[in-house]
Formats: C-alpha cells, sequence, structure tokens
C-alpha cells in the first residue's frame, strides 16, 4: 500500500493562505516570523487549543518585557488576527493588552544643500536610485521593483504598482534623473538581449502572471529597471534569471554617502521620502497633491510634515524674527 502524503502542518497551510491573499512575500515572511514566535512564547502548544487569553499575553509580552514599539506589536497582533480569522475562522477577544507606549517621533528631513551633498558623494546606479527616492518620493523597495513599463519619459512620471497596502499610485519622475534613466536602461536593455541570446533573460512575475502571459517574463518591459549584476540560478531546474538590486547595496552607499558629505543629519535612503516631501510643502504645493503623491491613505499622515518646515509648525513665522 503507497504511502499516503502527510497533509500539510499549520505553518505551510498559513503561509499558502496568506500566498493565496496576494500578500507580499516580505510580510508573508514577517507573518510566520510571528506566528513561530507566537507558538515558542506558548510552548509550542496548537492554537486551535489557545484563544483570547494566549494572545493578550504575547502581546503584553511584546509591550512589557520586549518593549517594542508599537508599530511592531500591531505588526504581531495582524500575523495572529490572520491566523485566528482566516485560517482558524475564530474571533479573538482582545481587552485588557497592554499596549506599547506610544512616541510621536517627526521624520528626519534633510535640506536641500544636505540632499545635494549626499547625491554629490554617489555614483553609478547607486546615485540613480537615491535621485528616484527623493525627485519621486519612493520607498527603498517601490524603487527597487520598478519595471521598464513603470516608467514614463514622455508624461515624466512613475507607476508605483503594489506599493504599502497593496496600492498603485503615480509620482514625479524628474527631467535630470529621467535622462540619466535613458542611459542607464540602455545599458540594461544590451545585458537582456545578451541574457536571451544565452538562452536566459527572465525575471519573476507577480502573483500567476507567467502562467497567464508565458512570453511576458521575456518582454523588455517586465525586465527590472535596476537589475543585479550577476543573474541567479534554480539548482534543481538550471533555470536563471535576474533578480532585483538588492536593498543592502543602496542602504549601505548611502551610509558611506551621509558619512563622507560631512552633513549631522542621521539620513538613510527614507530621508530622501521625507525631504521630498517637506520640500514641496516649502515651495508651497498643496497638502493635497503632496498626500497622491506620497501615497498616504489619510492627509493627517501627510500633515506630520508641516511640523518640520524651516518657517516652524504650521508654516507659521516666529514673532522673534519680526524684530
Amino acid at each position: 500500500m503507497a504511502n499516503t502524503p502527510r497533509p500539510p502542518g499549520l505553518i505551510q497551510r498559513y503561509r499558502e493562505e496568506l500566498q493565496a491573499r496576494h500578500y507580499a512575500k516580505r510580510t508573508v515572511a514577517t507573518y510566520e516570523q510571528w506566528l513561530r514566535r507566537f507558538l515558542q512564547f506558548h510552548g509550542m502548544r496548537h492554537p486551535r487549543e489557545m484563544g483570547s487569553e494566549e494572545v493578550n499575553a504575547f502581546l503584553t509580552h511584546l509591550a512589557v518585557e520586549r518593549q517594542v514599539s508599537p508599530s511592531t506589536q500591531n505588526q504581531a497582533l495582524s500575523a495572529l488576527l490572520f491566523l485566528y480569522r482566516e485560517l482558524l475562522e475564530r474571533d479573538l477577544d482582545l481587552e485588557g493588552v497592554v499596549r506599547a507606549r506610544t512616541k510621536r517621533r517627526l521624520p528626519v528631513v534633510m535640506t536641500v544643500e544636505e540632499v545635494r551633498a549626499v547625491l554629490e558623494q554617489l555614483d553609478g546606479v547607486e546615485a540613480l536610485v537615491a535621485g528616484v527616492l527623493y525627485g519621486g518620493g519612493l520607498r527603498l523597495m517601490e524603487a527597487l521593483r520598478l519595471r521598464v513599463h513603470d516608467l514614463d519619459f514622455q508624461r515624466r512620471q512613475i507607476t508605483v504598482r503594489q506599493g504599502k497596502g497593496g496600492k498603485d499610485r503615480r509620482t514625479m519622475l524628474p527631467a535630470t534623473v529621467g535622462e540619466k534613466l535613458r542611459l542607464h536602461l540602455e545599458g540594461v536593455r544590451r545585458m537582456h538581449r545578451q541574457d536571451l541570446a544565452e538562452g536566459y533573460g527572465r525575471v519573476e512575475l507577480p502573483h500567476a502572471l507567467a502562467r497567464k502571459y508565458p512570453h511576458a517574463p521575456v518582454e523588455w518591459g517586465w525586465q527590472w529597471v535596476f537589475p543585479q549584476h550577476h543573474r541567479w540560478q534554480n539548482a534543481d531546474t538550471g533555470e536563471q534569471g535576474r533578480h532585483h538590486l538588492d536593498p543592502s547595496l543602496i542602504q549601505k552607499a548611502v551610509r558611506r554617502a551621509v558619512l563622507a558629505s560631512g552633513i549631522v543629519t542621521p539620513a538613510t535612503c527614507h530621508t530622501f521620502r521625507h525631504s521630498f516631501a517637506t520640500h514641496l510643502l516649502e515651495r508651497g504645493q498643496d497638502i493635497r497633491t503632496i498626500q497622491e503623491l506620497m501615497g498616504h491613505n489619510d492627509v493627517n499622515t501627510t500633515m506630520i510634515y508641516t511640523h518640520v518646515l524651516n518657517r516652524g509648525p504650521l508654516g507659521v513665522t516666529s514673532p522673534a524674527d519680526l524684530l
């Protein structure tokens, strides 16, 4: 009698349920990590044997013992809510949870002169990525996941697909960055043609698009704007292709550039995005337009940039400057 295959375990079913609902890869990995930590905290008991009391205890432990941030605690909560509501089809009573203390922090923002000083320390593809981050207000992964057809040079705009929260949006493609991107893509296209000539040239497509459009993975429009220099290879099938650049390469390059520029602002890749919004406000751009460009659901999220303007909160001039 043939051995019947073992049914998938809890974690595998949890992962597959997230993937079936088109959660981002990073979200799937993060949620899976929180599930594992929850199970370890309770001695590897099955979640069906636990409920609101155990979830409350875990979240309280994160806030009191681990002293995590509110966003981290909420992330763990979201992972467990998905487990119980979507996979186990049970609701939770979350009253009595000790919440992590909320600390309101203003975003770190560079001045225009500081942005220029940092960009001058970058070159090559690192400078291009940083130019896109500042010029369009993109998050780092949004920039690295850009495909060729997401750039519209004629309209000078960038389409960000599946940004935070799974939303698409359009933002600006500055003329100064656009011309450099054109030259960059000429080199990328030559590399793609060489890959095709050698029997490769495929990229990963989101969800089931590769099955729906079998030729799309080799089409020029679907290629990464910022591909890695080396091809990946599947050890089992021998299939090769190219991923986009690893975010750590850009993060390290920006860190070196900040140190070399001599500025004291603790800037990172995300600081370019904050600076983009703040500098638009300083130039008089309306808050609703900036909200759309940033992809914020709530205008109150965008309003925080009014508190870091050179003229003070809400653009008010200090009376001391009138003396």
